[in-house]
């Protein structure tokens, strides 16, 4: 049998196919809530069948020192703080997140499951834009005032 393409070009696809099958397990029942809000919105899928997250710009910076991850989102995704203030991540999903930024060099441990938490100070002022190292579609500002 001969095929359009090479053996290697083969394997890449086959590997691609694996792979797309094993990524398929993120639209599990635990992503309910997400599959329900990405319905609502007008954002694209992102990888995994997630709806993008709403860029944090677009949104005014709330005043407080406590973030929540909850349903593949930062909330408030952007916040403003002074500086030398102490903010706090706590995981509300049931999926593992985590923080992490270059700007303000910051990477927290795994947050595996409800009611984990990460805790960081800023203490320069500055905007600083951070993600979910697992989930890289999950973006979050905080903008610290002097």
């Amino acid at each position: 049998m001969s095929f359009p393409f090479s053996r290697p070009a083969g394997l890449a696809v086959a590997i691609g196919t694996l792979a797309a099958v094993g990524l398929t397990a993120c639209g599990g029942a635990t992503h309910a809530g997400t599959k329900a809000a990405a319905a609502t919105t007008q954002a694209a899928p992102a990888a995994h069948g997630h709806a993008e997250a709403p860029a944090a710009a677009a949104q005014p910076a709330v005043a407080t020192s406590a973030v929540t991850m909850d349903n593949f989102s930062f909330m408030p995704a952007a916040i403003k703080v002074k500086a030398g203030t102490a903010v706090t991540w706590t995981n509300s999903d049931e999926e593992p997140h985590s923080v992490v930024s270059s700007e303000e060099p910051m990477r927290s441990k795994t947050l595996a499951g409800p009611n984990n938490t990460f805790t960081h100070t800023f203490s320069k002022p500055g905007t600083y834009h951070y993600n979910c190292g697992i989930h890289p579609f999950m973006h979050g500002t905080v903008e610290v005032t002097a």
